[in-house]
């Protein structure tokens, strides 16, 4: 017995070229990204991508709670593993800096350089 066609199509071939925009994500894959939403915990995971709607998705995150409800010793983290940050909810967004080293932090900043212009 044969098993039942499997329907294949073809992507369509994109007539503009990818913008800036999706150029900087597109860099930012598989990047580190620490992302502070507006209850005050910080995220610190891998970026996988994101969603029509700017949702972010980490995975290998750790997340951290600052403010009254960290630990005793102000960095209470713990394992999430995969998330998806809604984006009405991200307060900032910094990738790890490379290469020149005119920062100080070692983090771009969403406020300062915009990753999406």
């Amino acid at each position: 017995m044969s098993s039942p066609p499997v329907a294949t199509a073809a992507l369509p071939a994109r007539s503009t070229p990818p913008t800036e925009n999706v150029e900087q994500l597109k860099a930012l894959l598989r990047k580190t990204l620490r992302v502070s939403v507006t209850d005050g915990r910080v995220f610190l995971g891998t970026f996988a991508g994101t969603d029509k709607q700017l949702n972010i998705l980490l995975i290998n995150t750790d997340e951290y709670r600052l403010g009254a409800d960290a630990g005793a010793d102000g960095l209470d983290g713990r394992y999430v593993g995969q998330v998806m940050i809604p984006w009405r909810l991200v307060v900032r967004v910094e990738s790890h800096a490379e290469g020149d080293g005119t920062r100080n932090s070692g983090y771009f900043d969403s406020d300062e350089d915009s990753m999406y212009a």
